[in-house]
């Protein structure tokens, strides 16, 4: 992951994601994340038009901060990811635990 930018929006945390999210970085993501999101719980979007590889970790981990946020009464969005790494997201069945917007 060489890009981590949060930007608060209303009720939206919108965190866009570049570079790559793999298990030698997936945990630095969580935790960024959980550091821009535990202040103040609400609606996620990442904006992953410039992301251009995850892998199964970087997966699980999507996995698990959906369940962190649906766990708080909010919504998770994943917005412009890439037809490949789409398709990643629809093979795993996880299109049908969080919004995914190509």
């Amino acid at each position: 992951m060489k890009e981590f930018t949060v930007k608060a929006a209303g009720e939206t945390l919108r965190v866009a994601l570049s570079g790559e999210i793999d298990a030698e970085n997936a945990d630095e993501f969580f935790a960024a994340f959980e550091e821009a999101y535990a202040p103040a719980p609400c609606d996620v979007e990442f904006i992953c038009g410039a992301l251009e590889f995850i892998d199964s970790t970087a997966l699980g981990t999507f996995v698990k901060i959906s369940k962190r946020v649906k766990a708080d009464g909010h919504g998770l969005r994943l917005t412009g990811l890439m037809p490949r790494l789409k398709k990643l997201f629809v093979i795993c069945a996880l299109d049908k635990v969080m919004e995914i917007e190509a």
